[in-house]
This record gives structure tokens, C-alpha cells and sequence, in this order.
């Protein structure tokens, strides 16, 4: 039995570790993806759909970061130029990070919400990527919302379960499900993996033309 007892540990961790393991190999895969549909101007966007941007609040900051990765590279190897070993780790490190930021700037453009004859799909950055048929649609309805910051990705309410894909703590759609629906967040529970959910609220920079999509298909 005390075998049995100390492998279910060692099996667990295993598996938590190949999880963030294929996690971190999904990311990277997806940063050059991204990068590479920005070089070829093709955005995620299925035939027949139209895409919403959600971008705008965070851009500048993006840009900042990006600025500041490609300055530092230089800066570094100044500092550290006369220890070849060093010099080489820190110039390596410096080119991922700053190909990470573009890449998650691009991921930001590429991959936007979209309003098609399959529903809608929302996304955020390189992993959240949710569709939502119009079979589980109830409503869509444009409803500005600022939460406190650190407020949870998923909250309760009433006994319904909310979605919210913030960008800088707002949301501007509301999206009213018509039954409680099983989607997929990155990560595991109990903040990611499988959720379900009645509500799931997004920022859109265009919300006039977001609706105007929806109610060609509603």
C-alpha cells in the first residue's frame, strides 16, 4: 500500500509539470504564429467572419515594453561585453524577450474577436479562445462594466457564473448565454481548464460595429 500511496504524488507532479511543460511549448509555438501572420497581414479570422479588435487600451503599453526590451539589449551588452560566456547568455536572452513582446503584440492584432456565421469567438492574447454558437447565445447587449483590480477572471453572482475578458479592468459587451455553457480557459482549475458559465462579458474597441455584426445574425 505505501508504495501504491507514494507513487499518486509522484504521478501528480509529473503530470502538473509535462502540463506547464506543454503549456510554455503552445506559447512559444503561438509567438512565432503570430509573428508570422503579422509579416503576412492574415489574421485569424474564419471566411465569412468579420474581426474586432480589443487592443486599444493596451497598445501603448505593449509599444513601451518593446522600446524598453530593444534599448536594453545594447545597454547590457555594453555592461557585460568583456565575459564572452555571460555576454552570449544575456544577448540570447535579451533577443527571446524582446521577440516574445512582439510576438504577444502581434498575437494582440492577429488573433481578434470575431462575428461570423458560426457565432462568435472571443479571444485574448496568445491562449484564451472561446466560441460561442448562436445556438448558445441568448442576448448580446453593450454594457460598459470597470471591476476593481485583481477581480477574478470568472465570478458568481445570483447563481450565475460571468466570464469577463478585460482589458484594463473593463468590459464593454455583455454576451447572456442561453443555458449554462462548458467553455475552455488556459490553464488548469480553479481558475482556468473547464469552466461553466452563463455570462461571458469582452472589450471590443468597436462596439457600434461589433453590434451591427451581431444583428445581422440575431
Amino acid at each position: 500500500m505505501s508504495v501504491d500511496v507514494d507513487r499518486a504524488p509522484a504521478a501528480s507532479v509529473a503530470h502538473r509539470i509535462g502540463g506547464v511543460a506543454r503549456r510554455a511549448l503552445r506559447l512559444e509555438l503561438r509567438i512565432y504564429a503570430s509573428i508570422g501572420r503579422l509579416i503576412a497581414r492574415r489574421p485569424a479570422i474564419a471566411p465569412g467572419a468579420t474581426g474586432f479588435g480589443y487592443h486599444a487600451p493596451v497598445i501603448t503599453i505593449l509599444w513601451i515594453f518593446i522600446v524598453l526590451s530593444a534599448v536594453e539589449i545594447p545597454i547590457l551588452d555594453l555592461i557585460v561585453h568583456r565575459w564572452p560566456v555571460v555576454r552570449i547568455v544575456v544577448l540570447i536572452a535579451g533577443i527571446w524577450g524582446l521577440t516574445w513582446m512582439i510576438g504577444l503584440l502581434a498575437a494582440y492584432l492577429m488573433r481578434p474577436h470575431t462575428v461570423g456565421p458560426e457565432g462568435i469567438r472571443v479571444r485574448e492574447g496568445l491562449e484564451t479562445d472561446v466560441l460561442l454558437t448562436w445556438d448558445d447565445i441568448a442576448s448580446v447587449a453593450r454594457v460598459k462594466r470597470v471591476d476593481e483590480p485583481k477581480t477574478p477572471r470568472i465570478t458568481e453572482a445570483d447563481g450565475a457564473r460571468t466570464l469577463s475578458l478585460r482589458m484594463q479592468h473593463e468590459t464593454a459587451v455583455a454576451i447572456e448565454l442561453e443555458r449554462p455553457t462548458l467553455v475552455r480557459l488556459p490553464g488548469t482549475a480553479p481558475k482556468g481548464g473547464e469552466q461553466v458559465v452563463d455570462e461571458v462579458r469582452i472589450w471590443v474597441d468597436d462596439v457600434d460595429g461589433f453590434m451591427a455584426a451581431v444583428r445581422r445574425h440575431i
